[in-house]
């Protein structure tokens, strides 16, 4: 089975992609939706542990998490070290799942893969990407996003430059709809024609 990695920079068009993948009958793992997912589950204790008074309801109150972070960014590295085994944990079953079940290529969508340093077992890598004017105006168009927080996220992030230098497909999702689902199509049916990864 191709175990592909998708990554890519804020607002470049992940969500899109990973959504024409499963649109196809690929399997698919957010690693955001599994720690929104965690952040209501097993990382709630260690992650309040960490930040006392972010917990609220049983839950972790993001908006309170993201302000505590703001305020002091040393606690990222903290809060990744409790968050990222417990992630990659899920991304291994997972991909364990899709193999087993025999699919031909299963993608695992990681904002950070190349920031994190961890070698995932990814087969091969697709980066999403799009102008910076269109990416900005993207995120700034989010709810509770300014542009001091924007750039916040941005300095934790390879540049996009760097990350398309880094992949082994490149998805432009400045381009109508219908052309990106379509270079996802296409690289799925080369996939499968191709058979599995040996």
């Amino acid at each position: 089975m191709w175990r592909i990695g998708m990554t890519g920079s804020i607002a470049s068009g992940k969500s899109t992609v990973l959504q024409a993948f499963a649109d196809l009958s690929v399997p698919v793992f957010s690693a955001d939706e599994a720690v929104a997912d965690l952040y209501e589950n097993e990382a709630v204790a260690p992650v309040e542990a960490l930040f006392p008074g972010i917990a609220t309801d049983g839950r972790i109150d993001r908006n309170l998490l993201s302000q505590r972070l703001a305020a002091d960014p040393s606690g990222f590295k903290r809060l990744e070290a409790v968050v990222h085994p417990l992630v990659r944990a899920r991304i291994a079953r997972f991909m364990d799942e899709a193999e087993a079940q025999g699919h031909a290529l299963a993608v695992v969508e990681v904002p950070l893969l190349f920031e994190s340093g961890y070698d995932y077992g990814f087969d091969a890598v697709g980066v999403t990407w799009v102008d910076e004017a269109i990416q900005r105006q993207r995120a700034l168009a989010r709810p509770g996003m300014t542009s001091g927080k924007l750039e916040t996220i941005l300095a934790r992030q390879m540049p996009q430059a760097d990350k398309k230098a880094r992949a082994d497909y490149l998805f432009d999702t400045g381009m109508p709809l219908e052309e990106t689902v379509g270079q996802v199509a296409a690289l799925v049916a080369k996939l499968r024609a191709e058979g599995p990864k040996n």
